[in-house]
């Protein structure tokens, strides 16, 4: 079951990043999918604070991933300088992927770039860019019954 919402505002998008955020358990891998300037980051910005993080949340798209504290460890990827899942696989990330071993949350920006390293469960969140502020976020559960 897919959920659609459509937000007018980066503070609405943040809103719905931090009530998905309090409506999940651990493990969880989310999948950020969008283009540039979709609001992948921004989404993440609002789960990270309905996680628990007191920390400012910012994109890792230089170090490729970036770690936080909250009611569990919150780990914030961004792939896009990735070139292959064989090179994240070298760097050691497919634990962080792992279900029976993650003990807190992975959220991955560009997660198309890895996209053989998702676990077959696992969340999906589409941003899509709209007419100004606007975005259409799309959340659909992947290889759940």
């Amino acid at each position: 079951m897919k959920l659609k919402v459509v937000t007018k505002s980066s503070e609405e998008t943040m809103r719905v990043g931090e009530k998905l955020a309090r409506s999940l358990g651990v493990p969880v891998v989310i999948s950020l999918v969008g283009d540039l300037g979709a609001g992948k980051t921004t989404f993440t910005k609002g789960f990270a604070k309905g996680f628990g993080v007191k920390d400012i949340v910012t994109s890792p798209t230089f170090t490729i991933m970036n770690e936080y504290d909250g009611r569990a460890k919150l780990y914030h990827f961004d792939m896009y300088r990735l070139s292959s899942m064989e090179e994240a696989i070298e760097l050691g990330f497919e634990e962080y992927f792992d279900l029976s071993r993650l003990k807190g949350a992975t959220l991955v920006e560009w997660a198309e770039n890895v996209e053989g390293l998702l676990p077959m469960r696992h969340i999906e969140v589409t941003l899509t860019k709209g007419e100004g502020d606007e975005r259409t976020i799309e959340i659909e559960p992947k290889g759940l019954v």
